[in-house]
């Protein structure tokens, strides 16, 4: 159940012109009271001699006796919706939950002769509309500072008791959703997202590209959006707008958004905080590969969530929500679309209340940004690493979030990792064959000496292990590992099987795999340049991407 307590207005007969008139679509049907602050209040969808009118006066003598004392905006309105799943409620429960709602927000507390007169308006099954006049008995204001708190809190305890869906709650940390005005002219206008969502899709990436603010903003205008700065006296920067070309408002301007009311973390100071952890980082000719930098980097995640601060634990989240918004500018064509996916669904759960610290994430971040000015691996093994190591992660952040009561980031997170297992099969089909071939033609003796290995590090699993058809290449990868100088195969074994997402692999061989993979010095492929991936601009897939320079987003996804 859902509170949704809009601006205060100044007309009560305009609200009632709505609550009661057909709707925008016609979705109204049998407006009528449910409740009222006096049973004898006039129902014009009950009583045939009652008028929108004489309701309208009756909500509005005491703001006409305060006068002058009157607030401007004193329409305080409140609709209350149930989940589409639950029962439909009866008016009787709705008038019970109304008034529960009042009472918990001070608009109108309980056994209060000088509450604030009120009424509650059913024209849906699922919803109602409480509309009060915000002037007590008394010609004094009413007390509901932080209402829309008191009222969710309400709404949860009602849930409760009512049998009803217990809806996630946030934090207040989800970004702003688009208006109607705003979904309504995107339908207009052709197209699949608000230009609200767009600009944050285009803002998210270029702060996972860039690594100072000036990069933050030239990547902005490459992907085809306008940038505003605006600046202190002083010359220092103070802030941000950004607008997409073409969209204008009424009077042909652009329709500009500050960052932060694309979401939070995307105000001026808290991308200066970010950015602040990749300045200038010397390139080294012999340190590890970037590719395979980042698998090592993410791969501590869940170790960093399991033993790390609260606020480490956040910097270490949203690092991942800025991998998952980078990968899409380096993938192949065929797996940008669930990429992208997982990055939409994950970036509610890169933040929460907690501030994150995120100095302790520099490493990591430096990995993210470092992969997008190398070119994409050729085989895709170092890239179905990654994503079999970001999937770890993803669903480590979502066990995170859980413990700490953060419902709606730990969900945000569960629908983002549905995504990258999509993306990791698909990424993983032709690695796996190329590994599985080579496993195919290992000697016996070597077949038989990995099944031992397997038997003493994981006796309760081995024989499903061993039965899989994915298990040669499992036998592959330890080959390699040995190979490579880990000198005990089965307590590499023991370790990669310790990760908790093990339990709802399909086929263990196959993941174990991948996690043998993750081990610095185990071959996987050489990068080098792939004409089917190529850096991307934020927006929907196309299939002719394009590489681009370092520092630099095309202009067409």
């Amino acid at each position: 159940m859902i509170a949704n307590i809009v601006k205060p207005g100044h007309k009560t007969r305009g609200v009632l012109n709505y609550l009661y008139g057909p709707g925008r679509a016609n979705e109204h049907t049998d407006p009528h009271l449910v409740a009222a602050w006096d049973d004898f209040v006039p129902d014009p969808g009950r009583n045939p001699d009652a008028s929108l009118a004489q309701l309208a006066d009756v909500l509005d003598l005491r703001v006409k006796q305060a006068g002058h004392k009157a607030p401007k905006n004193h329409v305080w309105h409140c609709s209350i919706r149930a989940a589409p799943e639950d029962r439909h409620l009866s008016d009787d429960e709705w008038a019970t939950i109304a008034r529960r709602v009042l009472n918990a927000t001070g608009i109108a507390p309980a056994s209060d002769p000088d509450a604030c007169r009120w009424v509650a308006v059913r024209h849906a099954d699922d919803h109602i509309h409480i509309v009060a006049t915000k002037v007590r008995g008394d010609l004094r204001p009413p007390r509901n500072w932080n209402d829309f708190l008191r009222a969710d809190k309400k709404l949860v305890a009602i849930e409760k008791e009512y049998g009803l869906r217990q809806v996630p709650r946030g934090d207040r940390t989800a970004a702003k959703r688009p208006t109607r005005a705003e979904q309504e002219k995107a339908r207009r206008t052709g197209k699949a997202r608000t230009s609200r969502e767009h600009l944050r899709t285009i803002t998210r990436t270029a702060v996972s590209a860039a690594t100072t603010t000036e990069e933050f903003f030239r990547l902005i205008e490459g992907a085809g959006a306008l940038v505003d700065v605006q600046y202190f006296p002083s010359g220092d920067v103070r802030g941000y707008r950004v607008a997409l070309a073409g969209d204008t408002n009424a009077q042909g301007g652009p329709v500009w958004f500050s960052g932060s009311t694309l979401a939070p973390d995307l105000s001026y100071p808290k991308i200066t905080e970010r950015l602040a952890t990749t300045e200038a980082h010397p390139a080294n000719q012999t340190e590890t590969p970037a590719w395979r930098r980042l698998s090592i980097a993410i791969d501590r995640t869940p170790d960093h969530l399991a033993h790390s601060e609260d606020e480490a634990g956040q910097a270490h989240i949203a690092v991942l929500a800025e991998a998952l918004d980078a990968l899409p500018l380096v993938a192949p064509v065929s797996l940008q679309a669930q990429l992208m996916q997982a990055a939409t669904a994950f970036e509610r759960a890169g933040r929460s209340g907690i501030r994150a610290h995120h100095q302790q994430a520099q490493a990591t971040r430096r990995a993210v940004k470092a992969v997008l000015r190398v070119p994409p691996p050729r085989d895709g093994a170092l890239l179905t690493i990654v994503l079999d190591a970001l999937l770890l992660a993803v669903i480590a952040a979502q066990h995170w979030h859980r413990a700490h009561d953060h419902t709606q980031q730990a969900q945000a997170a569960r629908q983002a990792a549905e995504h990258l297992r999509v993306a990791y099969r698909a990424a993983a089909a032709e690695p796996l064959a190329v590994i599985h071939h080579q496993g195919r033609h290992l000697a016996r003796p070597l077949l038989e000496r990995q099944a031992a290995v397997v038997r003493h590090a994981l006796p309760d699993l081995a024989e499903q292990i061993l039965a899989e058809p994915a298990w040669p290449t499992l036998a592959t990868a330890l080959n390699d590992a040995t190979a490579a100088g880990h000198g005990d195969p089965a307590a590499l074994l023991a370790q990669a099987a310790r990760h908790r997402e093990l339990d709802t692999a399909a086929d263990l061989a196959e993941v174990l795999t991948w996690r043998l993979k993750r081990l610095p010095n185990v071959a996987v492929g050489e990068p080098s340049h792939d004409r089917t991936a190529g850096r991307v601009q934020p927006g929907p897939a196309t299939p002719t991407p394009r590489a681009t320079r370092p520092g630099s987003l095309p202009r067409n996804r």
